[in-house]
């Protein structure tokens, strides 16, 4: 793997340039480590960007994009219109990807690297999956579906692939994350297991994602096996969108997300729990803001990303929102977490550690020294 420490400056152009790419997309001329499909960051391809991390659209979406990956003579450059704009760094092929377990399972079936994050869908089934409660921007099934993984990862074929991604390819921490069940749990316990065992045998920081359990004493079950983080995702704060995309999830409510919330923070520490807040789905930005606000208040970090199609989703055809939509909301946000002292760097492991799939960490610089970034 090939790795750039972020930067503790970035220019206004390059963190604009950041969030237009995770717009508009990314047109590449070059070798680069895709994702195509399924569950996670998805037709999309992941690189360095001025030295911040990001996941670009590669997929249709990225097909009238103005901007294009070259290959230089050291490393490579982002281009638009014959002119170079930025320098980039690309993912080469994970040297793990080309073993195998004793039973013949490629490890890249059991776990992929997004850029320095081991992760996994450790059970890829989802009891809202094909059904009326299935989540409208959800690709869990289609990896599945697609042969390019295996339908239940055991706790020790994710920690045997965990110590192989740190010690061929630099990962720094493991993200785990699970198809939710009709069980009290939802899931947890059984992705808590699993990143116990990661974490004993690889000692990497893990977090854990999973839908609010029906017992929230499962939420100190999954901290007492020894997990760093967790993510417990609410989608949206617009509970009208919530409905839409989400029927599962909005039998829960928004304030079922907070109690959930609120148990996880006594348990994990303040700015350890985060939720996903997806923006493009046409929700109402004030409210959108006002949420974020509430949970940075309870402890939890919003990770804030724009929508990223899933082709072959229920919302494959949708398009990503411009940056011309995001920018203000992330730069709300951003100034409210600065004001409570939390920052991109507060979580130990996951989605909120690594970033990519978010314009937040570019414009977090901007905030630091002094230069609010504009709205």
């Amino acid at each position: 793997m090939t790795s750039t420490a972020s930067p503790t400056r970035i220019s206004e152009a390059a963190s604009a340039l950041i969030l237009d790419v995770q717009a508009r997309g990314l047109r590449v001329e070059a070798q680069i480590e895709q994702r195509s499909g399924g569950a996670g960051p998805t037709d999309c391809g992941m690189l360095w960007i001025e030295g911040y991390p990001v996941t670009a659209p590669t997929g249709p979406v990225a097909a009238a994009s103005p901007y294009v990956l070259r290959p230089e003579d050291d490393g490579y450059g982002i281009y638009r219109d014959g002119s170079r704009l930025a320098s980039a760094t690309t993912q080469r092929r994970p040297r793990y990807y080309d073993l195998t377990t004793a039973d013949g399972v490629p490890y890249w079936h059991i776990a992929l690297l997004h850029l320095d994050s081991v992760a996994s869908t450790v059970v890829q089934h989802c009891a809202y999956w094909g059904n009326a409660d299935q989540c409208t921007f959800c690709g869990i099934g289609l990896s599945l579906e697609s042969g390019r993984t295996i339908a239940r990862k055991t706790p020790e074929q994710l920690a045997e692939v965990a110590v192989a991604a740190r010690d061929l390819d630099g990962a720094v921490d493991a993200t785990l994350t699970t198809g939710s069940t009709r069980s009290v749990d939802r899931g947890a316990l059984y992705v808590g297991r699993c990143g116990e065992a990661v974490k004993r045998a690889s000692g990497l920081p893990v977090e854990v994602q999973f839908e609010p359990p029906d017992d929230l004493d499962v939420i100190d079950q999954v901290a007492a096996m020894g997990i760093d983080s967790v993510g417990i995702h609410v989608e949206t704060f617009d509970p009208a969108v919530l409905a839409r995309v989400a029927p599962g999830k909005a039998r829960t409510g928004i304030e079922g997300y907070f109690t959930a919330w609120e148990r996880a923070v006594a348990a994990f520490g303040e700015g350890q729990v985060s939720t996903y807040v997806i923006l493009g789905m046409g929700e109402d930005p004030e409210l959108t803001v006002e949420g974020c606000q509430r949970a940075i208040d309870l402890g939890v970090y919003p990770f804030v990303v724009p929508l990223r199609p899933v082709s072959g989703s229920l919302m494959g055809e949708w398009k990503p929102p411009s940056q011309a939509y995001t920018r203000p909301i992330y730069s709300k946000v951003l100034a409210y977490l600065s004001d409570r002292r939390m920052t991109t760097a507060t979580a130990k492991a996951g989605c909120a550690r690594c970033q990519a799939c978010s314009g937040l960490s570019s414009m977090e610089p901007l905030l630091q020294i002094g230069r609010r970034p504009a709205s």
